[in-house]
């Protein structure tokens, strides 16, 4: 989650500030590197992640002068780079989840009934949840993972990924109903009474 532009300075501000003062351009290393850390990990592993992520920073860094000043909050512009590279990684992001398929589920862990039984659920769906997300097309399978992974709103996937809204509407309409149906049509999040 971001810190409201009023609480600290301006992403823009920031990126603009750093074309005479380089060094200001590690305030958004500082903010946003643990975001698309879990983004990349979670669609890469943590093997690839670290370098993909340095890689987005020093990409983002080295196109700053490009950067459009009138969006104050960069991390679109940072998932929309690391989202590319990630793309160029894809054969390792596939064999993820192929490996995912096939591993075993893990047993439920120690801790309060509601973890243990969200645990269950979740690992039982796990080799599931792989199958779908390797059958999405890379364009709808990035649009779901920015919004469910990267946290962010259907307007900062949009600029993440350079289309209209209403494209990022329609892929994640049909990324969730492939992924629903490939879970049976349930939702395995959803307690039933």
């Amino acid at each position: 989650m971001t810190v409201p532009p009023t609480a600290r300075e301006c992403d823009a501000a920031l990126i603009e500030s750093s074309l005479a003062d380089p060094e200001a351009f590690a305030a958004l290393f500082d903010r946003y590197s643990a975001m698309i850390y879990r983004y990349v990990s979670r669609r890469l592993g943590p093997e690839s992640a670290e370098d993909v992520v340095g890689e987005t920073f020093l990409v983002a860094f080295s196109k700053r002068h490009r950067y459009d000043l009138e969006q104050r909050d960069a991390r679109p512009w940072l998932f929309g780079i690391a989202t590319k590279l990630v793309a160029r990684h894809h054969r390792a992001e596939a064999a993820r989840y192929r490996a995912l398929r096939r591993s075993p589920v893990d047993g439920p862990v120690e801790g309060p009934d509601d973890r243990v039984a969200a645990g269950v659920t979740a690992s039982a769906t796990r080799p599931a949840l792989a199958a779908a997300l390797s059958g999405l097309a890379r364009r709808d399978l990035d649009v779901l993972l920015l919004v469910a992974w990267g946290d962010l709103s259907y307007e900062e996937a949009a600029r993440a990924l350079g289309i209209p809204v209403g494209t990022v509407r329609s892929r994640l309409n049909r990324a969730r109903r492939k992924v629903r149906a490939a879970l049976g049509d349930t939702d395995p999040t959803r307690e039933e009474a």
